[in-house]
């Protein structure tokens, strides 16, 4: 529904809307007298004109209407002047803006032609650098793996040589030792053999020895002695024992090693007019005695008592 009291406040078509909302109303007696009652309280409640407008009233009115909209369209006017003062002040702005930044484009363009030449020297440099640095890293990775390859293959070389000598040393000690052994063996054999034969024959010898070599003029020490009485005179007697006294000694006696050792041996008993001896039979000097010793067992042969001065 219409609010019937707006449309009369703003429009000046009073009457006819009366009218019209009058004959509107139900044909009935009871709404017919109320609906006028009705109305005219709502105009005068609303403060609406209860009476027709006057000529002056529409002038002022059409008037106020015309004050409106140049007020209005002042209000756009102004509006698209900002709007366009705005816009001005913008573009102008912006034009501020691209001279400045021409300006200092024009400005920065030698500086950036010398930065775009610097940044190209220095991206030549770094690439350079980067060569460098790789042919030399790849010069020292090469050294090094050289020298890698070289130390393994001096190591291996070493240890290879290293067992080769060891080898050969000890193949050639093997050798070595396996030829003393049997150096030594044949040595030990030739003379277990020796001392054999050698025992056999002082056993043979001692039978056969006969002290009646005295006998015999040719060995007549005593006439030749005091014909060279120096001779006989060899210097003092030292016993091998530090404490040992001079013992008398008869044949058959057994020796000990020390008293007729090579020290104590008569080398040429000729020269003292003494037969010479075979086997393993030794004329031994014990004190100023003479006896004649078997070596291998240290038996007393024979004796001269006082035969040196």
């Amino acid at each position: 529904m219409y609010d019937i009291s707006r449309i009369l406040r703003h429009s000046g078509l009073t009457a006819i809307g009366l009218a019209l909302a009058a004959t509107s109303l139900p044909a009935s007696a009871s709404a017919a007298e109320a609906q006028p009652a009705a109305v005219m309280a709502s105009v005068s409640a609303s403060g609406a004109i209860a009476e027709r407008p006057t000529r002056d009233d529409r002038r002022q009115r059409v008037q106020e209407r015309g004050d409106r909209q140049q007020a209005r369209q002042e209000r756009r006017a102004a509006r698209q002047d900002n709007r366009q003062s705005a816009r001005q002040e913008q573009r102008q702005a912006e034009r501020r803006v691209e001279r400045r930044e021409n300006r200092q484009e024009n400005r920065a363009e030698p500086y950036r032609e010398q930065w775009r030449e610097a940044r190209r020297e220095a991206r030549q440099d770094a690439r350079q650098d980067a060569r460098r640095d790789a042919r030399q890293e790849a010069r020292r990775d090469a050294r090094q793996e050289a020298r890698q390859d070289a130390w393994r293959d001096a190591r291996q070389e070493a240890r290879r040589d290293a067992r080769q000598e060891a080898r050969r040393d000890y193949r050639q000690e093997a050798r070595r030792d396996a030829r003393q052994e049997a150096r030594r063996d044949y040595r030990r054999e030739v003379r277990r053999d020796y001392r054999q034969a050698e025992r056999r024959e002082a056993r043979r010898d001692y039978r056969r020895w006969n002290r009646s070599w005295r006998n015999d003029r040719r060995y007549d020490w005593q006439r030749y002695r005091n014909q060279n009485r120096r001779v006989y005179n060899i210097g003092r007697y030292y016993a091998p024992y530090r404490n040992y006294s001079y013992r008398r000694l008869n044949i058959g006696f057994t020796l000990g090693s020390l008293f007729f050792g090579n020290r104590y041996w008569i080398n040429d008993p000729w020269s003292y007019r003494l037969p010479q001896v075979y086997g393993p039979y030794k004329w031994v000097r014990y004190y100023d005695d003479v006896l004649l010793v078997n070596t291998y067992t240290g038996e007393v042969v024979d004796v001269i008592y006082d035969f040196f001065w």
